[in-house]
């Protein structure tokens, strides 16, 4: 890799996938101190506080909205990117970011619990309109950048909330609105790089600002042969008519790739992540860990995923998608029915708590490893470019669809079923690394017809 693509892949991650993890983990810590927050607001309006179920509705709802701005932003990135190209789109998200830490940051001093869930879903469309557009093409080591930086903005989130940073109460709001920072650092930095090759040539007919920008990625004048390939690529592109998310899922030649981008991006999320990095800090409370030492034991959980990830982003090259998220799926799935175990042990067996942890690092290190990035760039490598943008809509809309699910009824779950809502995610981990050990074929260094010819 050059320096100059190296670089920019690490900016759009720096200001994107690393404001996903981060906002993923921002509203673990100050749970306590916002219900706190919403519960007196409350009580100055209309003379009473929230009931339980409403206040706990109240919140699952501020948690959750993230995911519904962010299935919002997924809908409008291709239109972005087509219309204003890569640094457009991250330019005009940026924007975006600094617009939800105004009103998160303002919203104790105005009163106004209706701010934080505002704020909460544009840094979601932020999210959504970012994160599909950050490795759509790319591959292998390049194309996992990204989940290392979520993996990052979660760890960074983390060791905010500690007690003797940005822990206490009053700092709640500055705490939600740390985002403007990489936002504004991506906004200026931004101008130091060319906009997209492929997207000046094929988008924009400019064949010397695309040469320009290849020469500045690539470091080398001699960018003929690129060129004469985004060309090409760009006549391809306008003899092939491009398939709509309908004509897709009625497409039966490639039926199987769509089920597999449903099962894996679907189950990413139902795998019981998101409750993870949503309710970290009541997880380890209900595990019997000591409050004063549940903020520390969070980050030493952040330690371990950005290790995973760095694992996951050297090793897929040398061992391929599919042992990695096999691998990763089942290690969420047993690590989700330790949970269960020890906490139903834990009254009799107090030492039982330290597995809870452990069940806890252990589903977090395999998401990281694999289900972290490869459902992403499976879902490029199992479609022809007529079908690949509908397919991202598909995947995308799915794995924003169920992290909302997850985000909102985890607390009611958790609520009636007690110990055993783990074992939902248990059974969806095995099933889905199931699926993918029968159906799904190796896609490293394959071309789509040779994966096509697997399938059928």
């Amino acid at each position: 890799l050059t320096f100059s693509l190296l670089s920019v892949t690490v900016l759009v991650s720096f200001g994107s996938s690393m404001l996903y993890g981060y906002n993923l983990a921002v509203v673990n810590s100050p749970a306590v101190h916002i219900k706190a927050f919403y519960n007196a607001t409350w009580s100055q309006r209309y003379g009473h506080g929230l009931a339980p179920a409403l206040l706990t509705l109240l919140y699952s709802l501020t948690v959750s909205i993230f995911a519904l701005g962010g299935l919002v932003g997924s809908l409008l990135v291709g239109f972005l990117v087509e219309r204003y190209g890569r640094n457009g789109t991250l330019s005009r998200s940026a924007l975006l970011v600094l617009l939800a830490g105004g009103f998160r940051g303002f919203s104790r001093e105005l009163r106004s619990p209706e701010m934080v869930i505002i704020g909460r879903s544009i840094t979601g469309l932020h999210s959504g309109r970012c994160c599909l557009g950050c490795g759509a093409n790319l591959r292998g080591f390049l194309g996992l950048i990204p989940s290392i930086f979520i993996c990052l903005g979660v760890f960074f989130a983390q060791v905010l909330s500690l007690p003797e940073l940005l822990g206490e109460d009053r700092f709640w709001p500055l705490f939600l609105s740390v985002g403007i920072v990489p936002a504004s650092l991506q906004l200026l930095l931004l101008h130091c790089f060319p906009e997209s090759p492929r997207y000046l040539l094929i988008e924009r007919n400019d064949i010397c600002g695309a040469t320009k920008a290849l020469c500045q990625f690539l470091g080398t004048p001699d960018v003929q042969d690129a060129i004469e390939e985004m060309k090409e690529e760009q006549r391809s592109l306008s003899s092939v008519e491009m398939v709509s998310v309908w004509q897709l899922l009625w497409d039966r030649s490639v039926r199987w790739q769509t089920l597999s981008v449903v099962v894996v991006n679907a189950g990413m999320q139902l795998s019981g992540i998101d409750a993870i990095w949503f309710y970290t800090n009541t997880i380890f409370e209900n595990a019997g860990i000591p409050v004063s030492q549940i903020p520390y034991t969070t980050v030493g959980t952040g330690v371990i995923e950005v290790v995973a990830g760095l694992i996951g982003c050297f090793t897929i090259e040398k061992l391929g998608r599919r042992p990695l998220i096999i691998t990763g799926f089942c290690a969420m799935g047993i690590c989700s029915a330790g949970i269960t175990v020890s906490l139903l042990l834990q009254t009799t067996l107090p030492w039982m708590r330290f597995v809870s942890v452990a069940c806890v690092v252990g589903i977090i290190a395999g998401f990281c490893v694999g289900p972290a990035g490869v459902p992403f760039l499976m879902t490029a490598e199992l479609f022809t470019q007529s079908h690949r943008p509908a397919a991202y809509i598909v995947g995308g809309s799915l794995n924003w669809l169920c992290n909302f699910t997850v985000g909102f009824i985890f607390p009611f779950l958790q609520m009636s079923t007690g110990a055993f809502c783990y074992l939902v995610f248990c059974g969806v981990c095995l099933l889905v690394a199931l699926y993918v050990y029968v159906i799904i074929p190796e896609t490293k260094n394959k071309t789509f017809m040779e994966i096509s010819h697997i399938f059928a």
